[in-house]
């Protein structure tokens, strides 16, 4: 996927061979390369964990929106290479190490899994090629590792709490409690086994509702990877044990929560559907909630972190300083914000 001019092995060869006396500057620099049209041309290849994704699919479409954009408004060409490691970390290795053989001047990496950078991590110091990570975050010791190391994304325990509002919110305006018992009884779709943001949601959402004074029984609990599909079967086995007893469904993600309201759709439900909420505010996720299909969600700002990433790899590539605002040298993070039917058009343009 290219943005711009695009220089392959070959023109890389024959650009070392025209600036090699000169050096300076030259082919291997990661300050960016000249073209043959004497435009610096900055090479940027991204890897991220799975690009069917929803979440992850958006942020990448965003970047590539606003790497056409710098490009036309500096001048310099920016291209853009994009590998799906398709849940594999030995994949996504081997996708860093041709983008360091291809002599790419910024890599940015959606870990696989976020415990396990340090091949990574080496491979890219021993080339001197900077790492963003992104939306799925390492833990901080690995980040410190090399100055050359960053992570754009958002606040890890934000759309858990958020998403326990929505649900405070709605049983305190009796929205919830259908059976009247003062209790919700709930499910919970979570993530991805061992993940921190997973986990983070899973905790947060619930404490947020229990800190509230408001009681809960946890009917069952399912990881479902992010996946619209697994969370459908989830959840077609719950409504078989529990049915109408489910009064609120909690999801990591607007694709799982999608994946209950469709097992929910195919049962023949009739009557009030349960609470169901998400988190990320996926485009389809907001579609959703317009048609009162979920009831909430936490929008993920997939805009603001995928501008930060371009302006942050930009600045990397030509030595600018950043046009972004950076925690201790190193992170980028955006808030999130809840969404429900309420402030919907706000977010759905």
């Amino acid at each position: 996927m290219g943005i711009g001019v695009r220089t392959g092995k070959v023109l890389a060869l024959v650009l070392c061979a025209m600036f090699v006396s000169a050096v300076l500057g030259g082919c291997g620099s990661r300050d960016g390369v000249k073209d043959k049209r004497g435009v610096k041309e900055i090479k940027i290849g991204i890897t991220v964990y799975d690009q069917y994704d929803t979440f992850v699919s958006e942020l990448k479409d965003c970047f590539i929106s606003y790497a056409k954009e710098k490009e036309a408004e500096t001048g310099t060409a920016i291209s853009v290479e994009i590998s799906n490691a398709a849940n594999s970390q030995t994949k996504q290795n081997d996708q860093v190490e041709a983008f360091i053989e291809e002599d790419y001047d910024i890599i940015c990496v959606n870990l696989v899994d976020r415990t396990d950078p340090t091949v990574i991590i080496d491979k890219a110091q021993n080339a001197d090629i900077p790492i963003i990570f992104f939306n799925r975050e390492l833990v901080p010791e690995d980040l410190e590792r090399w100055e050359k190391l960053y992570y754009v994304g958002a606040v890890t325990i934000e759309p858990g709490v958020l998403q326990g509002k929505i649900i405070v919110d709605a049983y305190n305006n009796g929205e919830i409690d259908k059976n009247g018992d003062g209790i919700i009884q709930y499910v919970m779709l979570e993530g991805e086994a061992g993940h921190q943001d997973a986990v983070m949601r899973t905790e947060y959402s619930v404490n947020t509702v229990t800190e509230a004074g408001i009681k809960v029984e946890k009917l069952a609990y399912a990881i479902a990877n992010w996946n619209r599909a697994q969370a459908q079967t989830k959840m077609a086995q719950w409504l078989e044990e529990y049915g109408n007893q489910i009064e609120a469904v909690f999801a990591n993600n607007d694709d799982m929560a999608l994946g209950a309201a469709d097992a929910l759709k195919n049962s023949g439900w009739e009557g009030e559907l349960p609470f169901i909420v998400g988190i990320d505010g996926t485009d389809v996720g907001l579609e959703a909630i317009k048609a009162n299909t979920l009831k909430g969600t936490v929008y993920n700002d997939k805009e603001g972190q995928a501008k930060g990433m371009l302006e942050l790899a930009y600045s990397l590539g030509t030595g600018e300083t950043p046009a972004v605002q950076m925690e201790g040298g190193k992170y980028i993070r955006l808030p999130h914000e809840i969404v429900t039917i309420s402030n919907i058009e706000e977010f759905a343009k």
